[in-house]
């Protein structure tokens, strides 16, 4: 009797692996999924996310009326698609008023499509491709750690009496997204050239 159960037992094994093993066979079921793709073809920016689903870094600053001018930046020098990565990536974006600071007619002239390789370099820089919440950039801080950014520059990190500097500019507000974090800005991080 046990010399049955063990056969069957096997072979129900056997089976459970055939089964498994054909399975690139066979077409995926017809699942509901989590996000959906717009027409419009744009890369990974294009997936919209689904209620619920915790958002990324450009779903964020689009839904936010503080970054409309980030936003108008990002898309005018096409590196959407980086800020929808799955990261972890931590973002420092610039508030409106941010962008008022710089010398007047610059956002303009960056915005032309001639400048689109300078903004996407001055927006690169404003990502570090990892993970940086607050706690994480007090330790950085401490030991007296720069942040590589994706531009190849790197920002000084520091802690003050007053919070955490990063390039020189306070962090104004944090948020935790789906790929990393938003942290929040008063100025623009012009990269030295």
């Amino acid at each position: 009797m046990k010399k049955i159960n063990l056969t069957y037992t096997l072979l129900a094994v056997l089976a459970l692996f055939i089964v498994s093993c054909n399975g690139g066979d066979k077409k995926p079921e017809n699942k509901t999924t989590k996000t959906e793709v717009t027409p419009q073809g744009k890369g990974q920016s294009a997936v919209e996310a689904v209620e619920g689903e915790e958002p990324n870094v450009l779903q964020v600053a689009k839904s936010l009326d503080d970054f409309k001018t980030l936003v108008v930046a990002v898309e005018a020098a096409g590196v959407e698609d980086a800020l929808v990565n799955a990261g972890p990536l931590t973002v420092f974006a610039p508030v409106n008023s941010a962008f008022d600071k710089l010398p007047e007619g610059t956002v303009e002239t960056l915005l032309k499509p001639e400048n689109k390789g300078k903004l996407a370099f001055i927006l690169v820089n404003h990502v570090a491709p990892s993970n940086y919440p607050i706690k994480q950039l007090k330790k950085e801080a401490k030991k007296g750690r720069k942040l590589y950014m994706a531009s190849g520059k790197y920002l000084v990190v520091e802690n003050k009496d007053d919070g955490i500097y990063v390039g020189g500019t306070k962090i104004l507000k944090s948020v935790k997204v789906s790929n990393g974090w938003i942290h929040v800005i008063g100025d623009v991080l012009v990269p030295a050239e």
